[in-house]
């Protein structure tokens, strides 16, 4: 929102070209013509599902190595990577950061189900 207002006070108080704004500001030509020709305050981009083409298939034997480090001591646990190389054995084709960005939503997953009460009644913390 900051870079926004910066843009536009550049280049209608200021009287800036498109060029000497981007320079100046470090921002892409197409980033200043999106700014100036709209009347939005804030940009973002939130993609709706994240695509799992590759990982699908192996959503199984991924759930298997993360439910097996659950009981397992911290030592005793396999890493992201170690759980990445095992899957590319046993022949998955895709990338790190899918084992990654999955593992971390089926973590999170597990650790939203704890509740904390945020409200003690008197005497009782």
């Amino acid at each position: 929102m900051d870079t926004i207002a910066r843009v536009r006070r550049a280049f209608h108080v200021q009287g800036w070209s498109l060029k000497r704004i981007c320079r100046e500001l470090h921002v892409s030509r197409n980033t200043v013509r999106k700014i100036l020709r709209s009347n939005e305050t804030s940009f973002s981009y939130e993609r709706e599902r994240q695509p799992k083409p590759k990982i699908g298939p192996w959503q199984d034997q991924l759930d298997g190595f993360l439910n097996g480090n659950r009981g397992k001591a911290a030592r005793e646990q396999l890493t992201l990577i170690r759980i990445y190389e095992e899957l590319c054995s046993l022949g998955y084709e895709g990338g790190y950061d899918a084992v990654r960005r999955y593992a971390k939503k089926a973590q999170g997953s597990a650790m939203a189900d704890a509740y904390v009460p945020l409200f003690f009644a008197p005497g009782e913390a």
